[in-house]
C-alpha cells in the first residue's frame, strides 16, 4: 500500500509498504480517507523537529472509516463508521499517568512523530484510541485533533465567562483555543501577524483582533481591558517574542498557558512572575473530553470548515506542497492529504 515518508533533510518520498492484515483481538483496521499535515511535519521536513524519527511516516490528524474490527472490540465500533483517533500513547507508570493526566505522559509517542504515523492507506489501532466522529464527514474529522489541542489549553487555563482571553497565534490550534474560550463565555482577543487569519478568528467568535506586527499591542490591550490586561494569555506560536509578550501583557494575578515549543531559549523578566503572582502553565496534547468537545462544536455546523482547509492534495503532490509551505509559513491553516 501507499505511504508518505519524510526526512529531516527536506526529502519526501511515496513508499510502498505492506498492508495490515485482518485486525487482531482488541484492534481496529482503519481505511484512511484524509490525514492532515501539521506544524510538527513541516518542522520535520525542515530539519527542526528533534523529537521525530528520521525518516518517519507522518500523520496524526485523522479522518478515517472503520474497515474491520477484531474480537473483543465493543459493539459500538462498527465497519463503515467515520472516526478519528487519539494519536498519543501513555505508559501507565510515570507521574503524569499516575496522576490521571495521561495526555502528558512522560514517555508519550505521538503518531507521526516518535513513531510512524497514519499518512498511509490503512492503519491498525487499539480500539481504545478510536473516537467515533458522530455525523461529521471524514474530511471534517481530520480537523478534530488539532482543534482539541486548543480546547485543552483553555481547560488548563480554567477559563470562565468573566475572563478576557488573548490567544496569540491564529493557526489551527489557536483557532481551537478561540472557539473553546468563546463557548465558555469569555471575551476573546485574537492576536496574529496575518490579517486574513485575524478576520477568520473574528468570524469564529473573537471579539477583538490585534495585529502584533503592525499595531502597538500594549496600547490596544490597555484600551480593550481598561488598562488591566487580559486575564488569560494562551501562547500558541512557540516564539521567544510571543512568550515574552504573554508574560508582559497578562494582567496581574493572570494565567499564562503555553502550547507552542520555542526553538531557542527565552529570556524573561522573572520579577513579573512574582510581582504579578502569575500562574504559568504548560498544555500538552489533548484528552478524550477535549476531542468530544470539538466534535460537539463541529456538529453544530457553524464552523467555517472549508476556510480552515488551505489545500487538499493527493500523496503525489506532497513534496511540492511541503516545499511551498516552507516558503509560505504564515498562509497555512491545514493541508489535508486525500487517500
Amino acid at each position: 500500500m501507499k505511504a508518505i515518508q519524510i526526512s529531516h533533510s527536506q526529502e519526501l518520498n511515496i513508499i510502498d509498504i505492506e498492508k495490515p492484515q485482518a485486525p487482531e483481538a482488541g484492534e481496529v483496521l482503519l481505511k484512511m480517507e484524509y490525514v492532515g499535515f501539521c506544524g510538527s511535519d513541516i518542522n520535520t521536513f525542515m530539519g527542526r523537529n528533534t523529537m521525530a524519527l528520521n525518516p518517519v511516516i507522518p500523520g496524526h490528524e485523522i479522518g478515517a472509516v472503520i474497515e474491520a474490527v477484531g474480537s473483543g472490540v465493543p459493539d459500538s465500533l462498527k465497519p463503515g463508521m467515520v472516526v478519528t483517533c487519539n494519536p498519543y500513547t501513555n505508559c501507565k507508570h510515570c507521574a503524569s499517568c499516575r496522576n490521571g493526566r495521561v495526555n502528558a505522559c512522560q514517555h508519550n509517542e505521538t503518531l507521526g512523530v516518535q513513531r510512524n504515523g497514519a499518512m498511509k492507506e490503512y492503519i491498525v489501532m487499539p480500539w481504545e484510541k478510536i473516537i467515533p466522529a458522530g455525523n461529521l464527514t471524514s474530511k471534517t474529522s481530520a480537523l478534530i485533533e488539532p482543534m482539541s489541542v486548543g480546547f485543552h489549553a483553555v481547560s488548563r487555563a480554567q477559563v470562565t465567562d468573566v475572563d478576557v482571553v488573548m490567544v496569540i497565534g491564529c493557526g489551527m490550534v489557536g483557532m481551537g483555543a478561540i472557539v473553546r474560550a468563546v463557548t465558555r463565555g469569555a471575551t476573546v482577543i485574537a492576536a496574529d501577524i496575518d490579517d486574513e487569519k485575524l478576520a477568520l478568528a473574528k468570524q469564529m467568535g473573537a471579539a477583538y483582533a490585534v495585529n502584533t506586527k503592525t499595531e502597538d499591542v500594549h496600547q490596544r490591550l490597555a484600551d480593550i481591558t481598561g488598562g488591566f490586561g487580559p486575564d488569560v494569555v494562551i501562547e500558541a506560536v512557540g516564539n521567544p517574542f510571543t512568550y515574552q509578550m504573554a508574560v508582559n501583557e497578562v494582567a496581574f494575578t493572570g494565567r499564562v498557558t503555553c502550547i507552542g515549543y520555542a526553538k531557542s531559549d527565552v529570556t524573561f523578566q522573572t520579577k513579573l512572575f512574582v510581582q504579578k503572582e502569575l500562574d504559568i502553565r504548560g498544555s500538552r496534547n489533548a484528552t478524550p473530553e477535549d476531542f468530544r468537545g470539538v466534535i460537539r462544536y463541529l456538529e453544530r455546523g457553524t464552523c467555517p470548515v472549508e476556510e480552515l482547509i488551505t489545500k487538499v492534495i493527493r500523496p503525489e503532490e506532497a513534496l511540492d506542497t511541503m516545499r511551498w509551505w516552507s516558503e509560505n509559513p504564515g498562509k497555512v491553516f491545514r493541508i489535508l492529504v486525500k487517500f
